[in-house]
């Protein structure tokens, strides 16, 4: 099982990589005006998405499943923490899930979010990040 908890870390900061770093693309693509630079910008933001956020998010969640499974009635059924984490972890389910409602918009020209949106949005999984790395090592509760 240690192996599978190795994958499953590595495989989530290779996706929390790039749901770090594709806002950021949004936020530069935001204040681009030349076709030359949004065009590089939506090739960007494709391959971050679809060649490394998106496999590494399905990588976790497998090797999170393949951990949390096993012991769910012996050790998390009744685990405050593990619940909330699961929640988190839905939620950054669903930020990714946005991040490509956003490129969508972008490979379109149809987006009308400012950088400033974006910046703030960026915080969003810095934010779900930390919630769920305390779940996991302190477990308040």
């Amino acid at each position: 099982m240690l192996w599978i908890k190795a994958l499953h870390i590595i495989a989530m900061v290779a996706w929390m990589s790039a749901l770090l770093y594709l806002p950021r693309l949004f936020v530069y693509h935001s204040m681009t005006e030349d076709e030359a630079g949004k065009q590089r910008f939506k090739t960007m933001e494709r391959k971050l998405y679809y060649y490394i956020a998106t496999p590494a998010m399905l990588l976790t969640i497998i090797f999170g499943l393949w951990l949390l499974i096993p012991a769910w009635e012996i050790a998390y059924k009744s685990a405050g923490w593990m619940h909330a984490k699961l929640l988190f972890v839905v939620l950054l389910i669903g930020f990714h899930h946005m991040c490509k409602a956003h490129m969508k918009r972008f490979a379109k020209d149809a987006n009308k979010k400012s950088d400033k949106y974006f910046r703030w949005f960026n915080e969003v999984p810095t934010v779900l990040l930390i919630l769920i790395v305390i779940m996991a090592v302190v477990k308040p509760f």
